[in-house]
């Protein structure tokens, strides 16, 4: 059985933000077993599994994404929405839009020191909509 649900995450500011249980929230009633996909509609953006307790990783990773994709760059052609536009489409590409996480025992089978994160490239994105299909 496949369910479907589509929900809108709170507007953050750029950075990398722990969204586990903003996700978790919006969703139903896991499976004993099976596969959480989740999509994000938006190219500036992206989703990412990484550290859920130190929250100077997300700080480091916000710098180490800027230093890989600067802003301002003279060979940006696509520059008519703000200097974080192009930038975020870059990072959105190297990071990617879509997550697939196991379901075990009714819950996500994430690592013990694993987070869902939303990593936001623009310096206010906005609410970002996120569709999760449950398989299982």
């Amino acid at each position: 059985m496949v369910r479907q649900v589509e929900f809108t995450l709170k507007p953050r500011t750029r950075g990398f933000h722990l969204i586990t249980q903003e996700v978790m929230s919006h969703l139903p009633e896991l499976p004993e077993t099976g596969l959480l996909h989740l999509f994000i509609k938006h190219t500036s953006c992206a989703l990412s599994i990484n550290e859920n307790y130190d929250p100077s990783v997300r700080n480091d990773m916000e710098r180490i994404y800027n230093n890989l994709v600067k802003e301002n760059q003279a060979y940006y052609t696509h520059v008519d929405e703000g200097p974080d536009d192009m930038p975020s489409h870059a990072k959105c590409s190297l990071t990617g839009v879509s997550l697939t996480i196991p379901v075990t025992s009714g819950r996500l089978n994430l690592g013990t020191w694993q987070g869902i994160y939303l990593c936001e490239f623009r310096d206010y994105g906005g609410a970002r909509r996120i569709v999760a299909s449950i398989l299982g």
